[in-house]
């Protein structure tokens, strides 16, 4: 990766004077989209090895910064954050997600946000342990012993059949969920894809590509409106949960959503609402494979703490060691592992300057694995978080659901169900990988694997009666 100027690491100091940021130079016209297409992962972190907690770089005729220093991210997305607005990359999702709450702004998204929150307050949580728990079992309850499965597209499944009951008040499998599943491939692929290019055209241009991202939308807004139907039909204070609050919603002038307004909220719960669970859990079993002492460990919690009884959300406090192990899995994989923000006026990050119209970009891949937070960054070790480590650690050196306003508003959910879920299924079962090799990262919306993951599943009763003497 060649320079654009000869600013070193050493000089790149949070508190210098603002100036324009180092970094690579690129092509003359497409500056870094080679090196970009290639895998943004390893460009991003060349770009923090080579110039530090800040670097600028061109793709196209886009101007970009990547920021991956803990006290430039806190400005970003706290300090500064009335400096910035939602960036390009996720305006692609607009004619996916329309105006919900993780694409819009200003007014319409503190009303969202305010409207939703009760719903993800930790009482609430709590009390959908049991749901939790149920959709776990009922995954495994389609496996046997031997089997061979792709781990997270059963991670998707259980995942959406939760955020489809606890927020939407529904029930979406078998059919449902093929048409979810595929058109939300499709939609990823598309993403990653339009991500890369310098320019692209609009989606109503009638190209091949433009015509499939169309239909794939078309095939999710059928089950989300025949979702919506099914709630307008009920008879009011049947249930409460999230969609319930958002038909019963009413503007100062009385008048509530309309399905237009509904389909966007609904699409971006359904959606974003399993998918980074779905992504964190399936990434945990990945590692489980690749650490069977680390099962270990966590199957003797399980035992000590559950026996042979279902976990519940009373019992989150106490499994310790198995909070330990998504928090190392989200610190080696974060499903949301960069984001970006759009300057809105001129500003300066980290004793750096930032024009208007450029696109920051914050990385959790590279800022959990930076070797100055924590030892042996690249090494699977849920034992490194200790009470100790999390204290020491700066602001934003660990910040898998974002930061700011704009927070992760499902975090608490987030946590409590892929900690049950993960006891629910490593106590019963061992996913042994079938071929670690094969699994490729892929930075698409989310952090997902490239060709799922394939496993093979054990069950304890099994592997028991294995070991036994003859």
């Amino acid at each position: 990766m060649s320079t654009a100027v000869s600013t070193t690491r050493e000089e790149t100091r949070p508190d210098a004077v603002a100036r324009p940021a180092p970094g690579p130079q690129g092509h003359w016209l497409f500056g870094s989209v080679g090196d970009f297409r290639g895998n943004q992962l390893p460009f991003y972190e060349r770009c923090h090895e080579e110039f530090g907690g800040v670097a600028a770089f061109r793709l196209g005729h886009r101007r970009l910064m990547l920021v991956t220093c803990p006290e430039g991210i806190e400005e970003v997305l706290v300090t500064k954050n009335r400096h910035f607005r939602k960036h390009y990359m996720l305006r692609l999702l607009k004619p996916l997600l329309g105006q919900g709450v993780l694409t819009s702004g200003g007014d319409h998204w503190l009303r969202q946000r305010r409207l939703m929150q009760p719903v993800f307050a930790k009482p609430r949580i709590a009390g959908y342990g049991e749901v939790f728990t149920r959709h776990a079992e009922r995954e495994i309850g389609r496996w046997s012993d031997g089997e061979r499965r792709d781990v997270h597209a059963d991670m998707q499944r259980l995942t959406m059949g939760v955020a489809a009951e606890t927020l939407l008040g529904v029930d979406v499998d078998g059919e449902a969920f093929e048409i979810v599943h595929r058109a939300q491939t499709e939609i990823t692929e598309d993403f990653a894809w339009r991500f890369q290019q310098p320019l692209t055209l609009p989606v109503w241009v009638p190209t091949s590509r433009n015509r499939r991202f169309r239909a794939s939308i078309r095939a999710l807004e059928e089950v989300v409106y025949d979702v919506i139907r099914q709630k307008r039909e009920r008879p009011a204070g049947e249930t409460d949960d999230l969609l319930d609050r958002l038909l019963a919603a009413r503007d100062d002038d009385g008048r509530g959503m309309s399905d237009r307004q509904l389909r966007d909220e609904v699409m971006t719960l359904f959606l974003a609402g399993h998918e980074t669970t779905a992504n964190a859990l399936a990434w945990t079993f990945y590692l489980l494979g690749r650490h069977p002492h680390v099962g270990g460990k966590l199957r003797e919690e399980l035992d000590r703490v559950l026996g042979d009884r279902p976990a519940t959300a009373a019992d989150f406090e106490q499994l310790v060691y198995t909070r330990r192990v998504m928090k190392e899995s989200m610190r080696l994989y974060p499903p949301a592992y960069a984001f970006g923000r759009e300057s809105v006026r001129e500003t300066e990050i980290a004793g750096f300057r930032v024009p208007k119209g450029w696109t920051v970009i914050v990385s959790q891949w590279v800022v959990h694995r930076d070797g100055r937070y924590y030892d042996r960054p690249l090494e699977f070790d849920p034992d490194r978080w200790t009470p100790e480590l999390e204290s020491s650690l700066p602001s934003y050196a660990y910040f898998p659901f974002g930061g700011g306003p704009r927070v992760c508003i499902g975090n608490t959910f987030a946590e409590l169900e892929s900690a049950l879920v993960l006891a629910t299924i490593h106590g019963r079962y061992d996913l042994e990988l079938s071929d670690p090799d094969s699994v490729d990262v892929w930075p698409s919306i989310t952090l997902r694997p490239r060709n799922g993951i394939p496993v093979a599943v054990r069950s304890r009763e099994s592997r028991v009666e294995s070991q036994e003497p003859e």
